[in-house]
């Protein structure tokens, strides 16, 4: 295949499905429709909470897929023996980020389910950071461990109103706001200044054991850790501990991440370990995952895409066609864009003119 004429969101496309082809990760099919009810079942998972929904021939109501982890938990096994790997390219349909109107966009990423140890998950986060490294090498992978947030807040003893309150303002790294979520109950200061110091930490593995120890999430803090010394030996500060990374609990423990690439202003990878969904979705197995939000991509191809060919060849009314096609041709071998014609369009941008 010519991958010249590619754009760069297609060629990511192509490498993810390389990248994750040789971990050992097969290919995941599915239909575009599900039963409604399995997303209005997990509208605060998806999102976006807008879908598509009609009535087939059947008189059942179906959606077009707004995600694709939904999908293949509902699929999967009540029990998977060993681990599953599968990875996907699949269209969702649902409203952008930032968006007003439905589109059919591209998504990829990958989903190990079954008896998931602390391998498994070391090998998730590489390959999400591996997966940005693709998009840019201005990257950056945050990583929380919800299993040590919830530790500790548990221990609190909170409402879920201000348990709610509580994990918005971690998610917001306000420590006056953690302050103000637990100033009517009557907390203990010491778990308070925990969180606040997690939520601002500013070092590595270090510090996050000096900040629990005694606590009790300390041992699940020393497992945490050991992962992310791992993950520091291959991508060093491109990963980062950041505990204001707090997806829904009714859904995710253990670790969550989200990326970002230099250039686009909000995440365009996240997942985490979750097993809460398998087992509300009357699952046994443990599962962790991510996607990547290739939608988002389109924002570097317009920051990166300063010209619309790399030649114009200009050609006059001397120039024979046999000459004018061997060298459009001779240089799209050698892989330029070519644009040829008598005169240049006013609003065509290229690197040079080239007159024949």
């Amino acid at each position: 295949m010519n991958t010249n004429s590619l754009t760069s969101t297609e060629k990511t496309i192509y490498a993810l499905r390389s990248l994750y082809e040789s971990y050992g990760y097969s290919q995941y099919k599915m239909s575009k429709f599900e039963e409604y009810d399995l997303y209005v079942r997990n509208k605060s998972f998806l999102l976006s909470d807008n879908i598509i929904a009609f009535t087939d021939t059947t008189g059942k109501l179906m959606a077009l897929k707004p995600d694709v982890t939904l999908s293949i938990v509902k699929h999967s096994g009540e029990r998977e023996s060993g681990v599953r790997r599968v990875y996907y390219n699949e269209n969702v349909y649902r409203v952008p980020r930032g968006g007003f109107a439905f589109k059919e966009i591209m998504q990829s990423g990958l989903e190990c389910i079954g008896e998931i140890d602390d391998y498994n998950v070391c090998e998730v986060l590489m390959l999400a950071a591996k997966s940005l490294a693709e998009i840019s090498d201005d990257f950056v992978l945050d990583i929380s461990h919800l299993g040590v947030v919830s530790a500790i807040i548990d221990s609190m003893e909170l409402s879920e109103e201000t348990k709610g309150r509580l994990i918005t303002a971690i998610g917001e790294k306000n420590a006056q706001g953690i302050d103000a979520a637990c100033a009517c109950i009557d907390a203990d200061e010491g778990e308070i200044g925990i969180l606040k110091s997690l939520v601002s930490m500013k070092g590595g593995c270090d510090e996050m054991l000096r900040i629990l120890e005694g606590s009790k999430a300390y041992s699940l803090a020393e497992g945490f850790a050991a992962i992310i010394k791992v993950l520091w030996a291959s991508f060093g500060d491109k990963v980062r501990i950041d505990f204001s990374v707090v997806d829904d609990m009714r859904y995710y423990t253990g670790i969550v991440f989200k990326g970002f690439v230099r250039g686009i202003p909000t995440s365009v990878l996240s997942g985490g370990r979750y097993d809460k969904l398998m087992e509300r979705m009357g699952k046994r197995s443990g599962a962790i995952g991510f996607a990547v939000y290739l939608d988002l991509l389109d924002m570097l191809e317009i920051a990166e895409d300063e010209y619309d060919a790399d030649v114009f060849l200009q050609y006059g009314d001397d120039a024979s066609l046999e000459d004018i096609v061997m060298a459009a041709d001779e240089m799209i071998k050698s892989g330029k864009k070519v644009v040829s014609g008598r005169v240049k369009p006013e609003k065509l941008r290229v690197r040079e003119i080239l007159e024949i």
